[in-house]
């Protein structure tokens, strides 16, 4: 693990080690990659861990390596989001059954305290934090606390790019197996194929958190007007996830956007850009919270102003249907934007926004929105028109 390439400020440097968290990570396999936040390593023989942390949120990620006899192929990556106070130590043993960091080591005060008398002996092992990126780790984390990291991350406190799955039912007995498919002969077909193999679900605790968007976007009994009214401003559905994961802090849902993004960006996983999609259209078709919710749309601009940056802008198109699903949600919004009782300085920003994505990506808002295709609705049972 190299040092920082870029030069610090002596005074920032001095500050860091005086104040910054350590986390001592010892018995790492030389060759795994290891990282924190915004960048990553291969480790060699001498790391111990990483020094000078600033204070505050990071995501410690890393994938095990096999031995060159057996190919170094790189494990999926796994990672974890931890909150270091000034001068705190983190201490964590690997373990190469798991592959994986166990920090049980820092419930233990002795071993901490063995550990924090030896940090001078430990200090040229310790690599330092990668002070040259952490400003882009603050603009990426800056509406995430440490309280709302710790609701979305699995109970498991693992974020895995890679889902751990189960068989849904567990066939202990001849007699649990007996009414299943049997596979001593050919497949027919692709679906018989397919329904011969083991249903599989997410083991327990392994799952992220996240917030769960409704899928009927209007409220019980709603008449077949009030559906389609919420079926084009998604404000309904908006609210009830508001009131439902983020009562107190409404604005804490820009964490859970900006924890999505971090758990796909760095972390790999799939399942985080989904759901960053999904949050960020409700937010960009709620047209009537957009003119009651100021704050938070004001704050949705900065937040995808420094996601927007970390991401090639050829990454949002449809291979097969070269649709950019991007820019069809920010039309929505800059046109809601721009409507009638929206506060003058959130459409004075959005508008300074859309000027900046237009010239920086070259995208087109200005394209015809097909106000006049009609919108298909899906009623609840039971309700017809007449």
């Amino acid at each position: 693990m190299a040092s920082s390439s870029v030069d610090m400020d002596p005074d920032v440097a001095r500050r860091l080690f005086e104040e910054g968290g350590t986390l001592v990570l010892l018995g790492v396999p030389q060759g795994t990659e290891l990282g924190i936040d915004c960048k990553s390593w291969q480790v060699g023989p001498r790391f111990r861990g990483v020094k000078m942390i600033p204070p505050g949120l990071h995501f410690l990620h890393y994938c095990s390596v096999n031995a060159p006899s057996c190919g170094r192929e790189i494990g999926p990556k796994t990672g974890l989001f931890l909150s270091l106070k000034p001068r705190e130590v983190l201490l964590a043993n690997w373990d190469p059954k798991e592959e994986d960091l166990d920090f049980s080591a820092s419930q233990n005060e002795e071993e901490l305290s063995r550990i924090r008398a030896n940090l001078r002996e430990l200090d040229p092992y310790l690599g330092p934090y990668p002070y040259e990126l952490m400003r882009k780790w603050v603009s990426l984390t800056d509406r995430l606390s440490e309280e709302v990291a710790q609701k979305l991350q699995p109970l498991s406190g693992r974020v895995c790019a890679f889902s751990d799955v189960v068989p849904e039912h567990h066939f202990g007995t001849t007699e649990d197996r007996a009414d299943q498919p049997r596979n001593d002969t050919a497949c027919q077909s692709m679906r018989e194929g397919l329904d011969r193999l083991p249903k599989m679900k997410q083991r327990e605790g392994t799952e992220l958190r996240l917030s769960v968007i409704p899928q009927k976007t209007y409220p019980p009994g709603a008449t077949p007007a009030e559906i389609t009214r919420c079926s084009l401003d998604l404000s309904y559905a908006l609210e009830t996830v508001l009131e439902k994961y983020h009562q107190v802090q409404p604005l804490d849902l820009l964490g859970e956007l900006q924890f999505a993004f971090v758990c796909f960006l760095i972390g790999n996983v799939y399942e985080g850009f989904e759901h960053w999609k999904a949050l960020l259209a409700l937010l960009c078709r709620s047209e009537d919270a957009m003119r009651k919710r100021k704050e938070l749309y004001l704050g949705l601009i900065t937040v995808l102003y420094h996601q927007l940056g970390e991401i090639p802008p050829d990454f949002f198109v449809d291979i097969v249907s070269q649709n950019n699903f991007l820019t069809s949600t920010l039309q929505d919004f800059f046109q809601f934007a721009s409507g009638p009782g929206v506060d003058s300085t959130l459409r004075k920003r959005a508008e300074k926004f859309k000027a900046h994505l237009t010239k920086k990506f070259r995208w087109d808002f200005e394209a015809d929105l097909d106000d006049c295709a009609p919108v298909v609705v899906e009623l609840p049972e039971g309700v017809t028109v007449d």
